[in-house]
């Protein structure tokens, strides 16, 4: 803006008007001048300087951006004195930019000098706007010293008192009394209502989603979870040892080696590593390491079977792609050519080494949590209710509270299954340990620790889950998804997204199964000549093979039904899977 300063004062002495171009010249002279001599006013504090300036100065703006009047073009202040007036204008361009100027003129007199003032910054606005058409000057409002003064009204949206006034809070905060307060409170509905919502049928849905339905189906996904790495681990120990014994069989008869394929490859791999992890846990010594154990304090066992859950679970997840790995590499010896024979042979050896000592690793970790869990069992400290408890809970506080994904919730689903399973190979361990060096009834009371270990797993898992499910938003339906993605699995069927698939690999377990059972079956041997000897273990053996073998048979058909039934009711009722 610019600040332009004349003096008004010859039209009432008779001067001549000058010219229109003698005052623009003038007025670029003088324009230096007079933003040195006059500073800029502000806008609001404008009418209360002028107010109390007893100079009588009159202070007048117009604006055509911020305007008071009906047409919302022009902004006036006005300041009213006994001497002289002062008009601030501001103009603006019809540009963009939106500059304008200050205009402060010095008037002696009264109403008729005022008149004379408005017309002639009128005119100048006309100059500075080019065609626009000019706005009329402002009608002065008379007073009592006969000078000019507009106020500025107050707008009624801002009007505190009536705002305040019209607040049926406020009038109640301030005119009612105690006893109308406490009888307003008795009758006023809901005695929660600051402090709750009114619910709807979505969330009635939710509440009993977490309590009834959605536990349901989570413990039967994860039974069935369960039921599948114990298929896998008699596989195991059924299937392979035969499929080795047929392919051995062949060979000495035939006399004629032939290529191995990518499966009798896969299956000589986990038996190398399944011998050499039997033989390096029977080099252990469980005594001296319950023992060690067992001296511990129960914080002290808490963090040793918290760490090595930890470690346990590491394991599960980098095993899978271990094997992963371990099987492509056969997959690709199995079809190579003789030219690049070597090379898939040193690719499968390496993988082979690397599958050994990882597995070997993870049997030693489930031999040490199998330990500390049968420590805290026999102990009669209750440091197994403390140790489940603690441990439990650190469970609950460190998935519930955090934000998952469906595939991350379905990973956890998982997990689980795989987790009950091991802890079902520990029992077995206390089990074994309790025939061989227990005295005394101990079956009831080994039922009993059984029975809590499995039932707080179990009740631990629904809370979570439960949970997970309310804090995320996941239905009910989205476990029955998982369910039969994981009877696609069972059936072989080609998924969308293989890494929905439950990943278990029954190799540790499997070695610390057979490592706690030998000694049990080395205990009823019977002390006699060596031909009577290798007879009762081949007996006892042959015993073994056919029972694991009914039952892997057993809970093969089983879910093999189930997993078929299941994908046909749901491909029945697709959409109606909340009412089962």
């Amino acid at each position: 803006m610019a600040l332009r300063s004349s003096d008004p004062t010859g039209l009432q002495s008779g001067v001549a008007k000058p010219s229109r171009n003698s005052r623009k010249k003038k007025k670029q002279k003088k324009r230096k001048e007079a933003i040195d001599d006059f500073p800029v006013i502000p806008e609001d504090p404008v009418a209360e300087q002028c107010g109390n300036d007893s100079s009588g100065t009159v202070v007048e703006s117009t604006s055509e951006n911020y305007g008071i009047r009906d047409n919302g073009n022009v902004n006036k202040i006005s300041c009213v004195g006994s001497g002289s007036v002062v008009v601030v204008e501001e103009s603006v361009c019809q540009n963009v930019c939106g500059f304008g100027e200050l205009r402060q003129r010095n008037v002696i007199g009264g109403g008729e000098e005022m008149a004379a003032v408005a017309s002639r910054a009128e005119e100048d606005r006309a100059e500075m706007n080019g065609s626009k058409e000019p706005l009329p000057p402002a009608q002065p409002e008379p007073v009592v010293n006969g000078n000019v003064a507009n106020k500025l009204d107050t707008a009624e949206s801002l009007d505190w008192k009536r705002l305040m006034s019209e607040d049926p809070n406020y009038l109640y905060a301030v005119h009612k009394s105690p006893a109308k307060y406490f009888l307003d409170e008795m009758y006023s509905g809901n005695s929660l209502r600051r402090t709750t919502t009114l619910g709807s049928e979505k969330e009635r849905e939710r509440v009993y989603d977490t309590i009834f339905r959605l536990p349901w189906r989570c413990e039967v996904l994860i039974d069935v979870g369960f039921f599948v790495c114990f298929d896998a681990f008699l596989s195991l120990l059924t299937i392979m040892p035969t499929r080795i014994l047929i392919k051995l069989w062949r060979f000495l008869t035939a006399r004629q080696f032939k290529r191995l394929s990518a499966a009798e490859l896969c299956d000589f791999g986990c038996f190398l590593v399944l011998a050499c992890g039997v033989i390096l846990l029977g080099q252990t010594d469980i005594s001296l390491i319950y023992h060690m154990i067992r001296g511990q304090g129960t914080i002290k066992l808490y963090m040793v079977y918290n760490v090595l859950e930890i470690i346990d679970k590491l394991c599960q997840s980098f095993g899978g792609d271990v094997f992963e790995t371990l099987f492509n590499s056969a997959e690709g010896l199995a079809t190579c050519s003789q030219e690049n024979m070597r090379f898939w042979i040193r690719r499968f050896v390496s993988d082979q080494a690397l599958a050994m000592a990882f597995s070997i690793l993870h049997s030693f970790i489930l031999l040490a949590q199998a330990i500390t869990l049968s420590t805290c069992i026999v102990a009669h400290n209750n440091a197994l209710f403390a140790l489940l408890v603690s441990n439990n809970f650190a469970e609950i506080k460190s998935n519930v509270f955090k934000r998952f994904s469906k595939d991350n919730i379905h990973n956890l689903a998982y997990a689980d299954s795989v987790e009950r399973f091991h802890i079902s190979a520990f029992l077995l361990f206390v089990l074994a340990q309790n025939i061989l060096e227990a005295q005394g009834p101990w079956f009831e009371s080994f039922l009993f620790n059984a029975f809590v270990v499995f039932f707080c797993e179990m009740l631990i898992d629904i809370i979570k889950h439960s949970f997970l499910a309310k804090f995320n938003g996941i239905k009910p339906i989205e476990y029955s998804e998982f369910l039969e993605d994981l009877c696609k699995q069972t059936l072989n069927m080609q998924t969308e997204d293989s890494k929905k698939n439950l990943t278990f690999v029954p190799l540790a377990p499997a070695c610390v199964v057979i490592r706690v059972l030998t000694p049990v079956y080395a205990a009823h041997l019977p002390y006699s000549p060596l031909l009577w000897r290798l007879f009762w273990i081949l007996f006892l053996i042959s015993v073994t093979y056919v029972m694991l073998t009914s039952l892997k048979v057993m809970i093969g058909m089983g879910l093999q039904k189930h997993a078929t039934w299941y994908v046909n009711r749901c491909r029945k009722r697709k959409h109606h899977l909340h009412f089962d």
